[in-house]
């Protein structure tokens, strides 16, 4: 007598095993079994002290606010640089500036003029996540170089929306810098400045209306994750603003008790309001983490239309912290484990990073100078980074290690906080106990100045300096 089943009961439970396994592999996908989708949104000048989370009493800033409680505040991390051009060479190659030539001691950024950009060897870290299968978009400020080889789209990124380079710059005559040392006036117009506004290469605007650029950009971020959403992407959101000249849209105009730059500010914050709602509304969130953070601390000298460092010293174009330690916040529901961090991180970081959550491979051939931050942001682990290596152009002026930072160098910047002065015995301060920087200790740990002059050694006995890209002009 045969034994078993009906061959039909056979089939019917083969279906229904080969159905359930389908449903599952379905549900792991939903749930984000793919590679997460980045958003990087980078203010320009934003001070550390300028969001309502970290500590700004009338600016207000609920979007940010909130996706800081939902996710982890940072606050001790760093940019790259203290002014925009190397900054972003540093977030985009996670290599310190001055190894790709990205960083001068002639020319502190790129102009409408320069001959140059970033170097077609460096690898960016959108041509690092294209290897594995992403949409890359940059939408905003590039800075990186003007010319078509230069561009987003030659440097890894399927589409570009934004302006190429500051939006003060190919400033028409009859205006002067001195006008923005005043308070926001009336006579500062958009048109005063004929910056160029592209669509991957092609001008499709000139002048740029900033008016409604900051809002523009948020939507073209909106969009590209609409259209790109069934595929892993990255979208890196990089604002002109609030660096000067400051413009709002008739929705925010005249909005804030700060003023202009509360205008802006929290013009910029709804725009990250609306990502998150987006990301929501489309699925993605949990498989999506976003950073925000800035490029470098605030424009002090231009008063009322700078920012504010909050309690740190100095600002933009500086290496106290208040040029460099910027406000962050990462941001991925049910992912990222809430709370604050003041662990070391930096802008560095979000190549090597991101790269590995996605599954590509770190390149070998070159020094790359981020760790990983996903044992902080995913595991409550302590951060790798425990070293800060503050440039000024191409000479090292401070580093930090672990709670101390001894400034070999200090200088001022746009005719603040006092001219060059180079430290026989370094300045050495304990940021975690004295994030002002008011407070010498150096006579009383003489074996921290050791350490760390040991650690400069055996950093510059490795360091290979990139052609300096930024010094040509046309």
């Amino acid at each position: 007598m045969k034994t078993g089943r009906p061959f039909s009961t056979i089939n019917k439970s083969l279906f229904l095993f080969v159905f359930f396994i389908g449903m599952f592999l379905v549900k792991a996908q939903n749930n984000g079994e793919r590679p997460p989708n980045f958003v990087i949104i980078f203010a320009d000048d934003l001070g550390y002290g300028d969001l309502g989370v970290f500590g700004h009493p009338t600016i207000k800033t609920p979007n940010l606010d909130r996706m800081a409680f939902e996710g982890q505040k940072w606050t001790n991390f760093y940019a790259g640089a203290s002014v925009c051009t190397p900054s972003r060479a540093a977030l985009l190659t996670g290599r310190l500036p001055v190894r790709s030539g990205m960083a001068s001691n002639k020319q502190r950024v790129l102009f409408p003029d320069s001959k140059n950009g970033l170097p077609s060897e460096e690898i960016t870290i959108a041509e690092q996540l294209k290897e594995v299968g992403y949409r890359t978009a940059c939408i905003g400020k590039w800075h990186l170089g003007h010319k078509e080889q230069f561009l987003p789209t030659n440097n890894g990124f399927d589409y570009y929306f934004g302006i190429p380079y500051s939006n003060d710059m190919d400033k028409l005559s009859g205006k002067v810098y001195s006008d923005y040392w005043k308070r926001p006036n009336d006579s500062i117009k958009t048109e005063h400045f004929n910056v160029p506004l592209l669509r991957n290469t092609e001008i499709i605007e000139r002048p740029a209306n900033q008016n409604n650029i900051t809002k523009r950009y948020s939507e073209e971020a909106i969009a590209y994750i609409k259209q790109n959403k069934d595929k892993p992407f990255l979208v890196y959101l990089a604002h002109n603003l609030p660096h000067i000249p400051l413009f709002a849209s008739k929705d925010f105009l005249g909005k804030s008790a700060r003023g202009l730059y509360g205008d802006v500010v929290e013009e910029i914050d709804d725009g990250v309001g609306k990502i998150m709602a987006t990301l929501k509304e489309e699925g993605l969130a949990e498989n999506t983490i976003v950073i925000f953070t800035s490029d470098n601390g605030p424009w002090l000298p231009f008063e009322n239309n700078g920012g504010s460092a909050g309690l740190l010293r100095a600002g933009k174009g500086t290496t106290w912290e208040g040029g460099m330690r910027e406000p962050t916040i990462f941001w991925s529901p049910e992912k990222i484990r809430p709370g604050v961090v003041s662990d070391l991180g930096s802008t560095i970081d979000l190549f090597t990073t991101f790269s590995k959550l996605a599954g590509a491979t770190i390149p070998d051939d070159r020094s790359i100078d981020g760790v990983d931050l996903s044992g902080v942001l995913f595991e409550g682990k302590h951060s790798p980074r425990d070293t800060m290596f503050y440039y000024r152009g191409t000479e090292l002026y401070a580093v930090r290690l672990g709670d101390y930072k001894a400034h070999f160098i200090t200088e001022g910047a746009y005719g603040q906080f006092g001219e060059r002065e180079e430290h026989k015995t370094p300045i050495l301060y304990n940021l975690n106990q004295d994030p002002s920087e008011k407070f010498d200790i150096a006579k009383d740990h003489p074996e921290i100045i050791e350490r760390i002059d040991s650690l400069v050694k055996e950093h510059q006995s490795k360091l290979i300096r990139g052609k300096d890209m930024l010094a040509e002009r046309e």
